[in-house]
């Protein structure tokens, strides 16, 4: 089970848009270890505004009390027509700042004994291998259930329709509730992966973990080596951002895992996001 705390701070919670009480975080978190559910993720925030290193580190305590699986760690990041969007002050040093508590972070919760999965992901060492089939984010697929999940196949993203301004979220909303049964048979909203986009997709879900892209099992499913595809990743070797032959990241490319994604992105889905209207 996972809960998006943010952070145990009420202040910063109610700057980050979560306006619920640290009271009710702790009661939350007490009634999912009373339940024994094996896995406890905690989602938190840095970047928020007024965060500083020291109120940081007093979510990250507050998170390694409850001895938590997994933690995911995510940068704030301020979408156009939100909320946030609308209050945010202009920063000169967000960026610095943030990778400054993701550094802070990284450092705490190795200390604590979580091994670093991802730029994200953090997981306890000693906690215990879940039962049942294990999931490749690679090889395997995804459905989604509700108005706002996304869903993958191997060639095929796909959604319902996306909005931000409360009005057209509204309109979505409705629209979604009143559907006939027989609407959610089929995607009206996605995206289909081509032969070179299921390869960027397996390289980008491989490159972006800590353990980086399996090369035998590329070159097994596309029936080549990954450099031949994306002589670019030599680029990031130059920079120290990763080794073998820019297959892995390292600690520096992890902590850039947000630019280096989109780096990666192909001209074709660049020009469509380019031609998306925001509502």
């Amino acid at each position: 089970m996972s809960i998006g705390v943010q952070s145990f701070l009420d202040v910063e919670a109610r700057a980050a848009g979560r306006p619920q009480r640290r009271a009710e975080v702790e009661a939350a978190l007490t009634a999912i270890r009373d339940a024994r559910i094996p896995v406890l993720n905690i989602d938190l925030i840095y970047g928020i505004d007024g965060q500083t290193a020291d109120t940081w580190r007093q979510s990250l305590d507050a998170a390694l009390a409850w001895r938590p699986e997994e933690l995911f760690l995510y940068p704030l990041y301020v979408r156009p027509l939100t909320g946030l969007g609308r209050r945010a002050h202009a920063r000169a040093d967000w960026d610095a700042q943030r990778l400054a508590l993701y550094r802070q972070a990284v450092e705490t919760l190795g200390a604590a004994g979580y091994r670093q999965e991802s730029m994200r992901q953090f997981r306890r060492a000693d906690a215990p291998t879940p039962d049942g089939p294990g999931y490749c984010c690679q090889d395997d697929g995804m459905v989604g259930l509700g108005c706002g999940a996304r869903s993958y196949t191997t060639a095929l993203h796909y959604s319902f329709d996306y909005a931000v301004s409360v009005t057209q979220v509204r309109a979505v909303l409705d629209d979604y509730l009143a559907r006939p049964a027989g609407d959610f048979a089929y995607a009206e909203f996605g995206f289909h992966l081509d032969g070179a986009e299921q390869r960027r997709r397996w390289l980008l879900t491989s490159l972006l973990r800590a353990d980086g892209v399996d090369a035998d099992a590329y070159r097994a499913r596309f029936g080549r080596p990954p450099a031949d595809d994306f002589p670019q990743l030599g680029h990031l070797v130059e920079r120290g951002w990763a080794t073998d032959g820019g297959l892995r990241l390292t600690a520096a490319g992890l902590a850039r895992s947000d630019a280096v994604g989109p780096w990666l992105t192909s001209a074709e889905v660049r020009h469509a996001m380019s031609g998306y209207a925001l509502r």
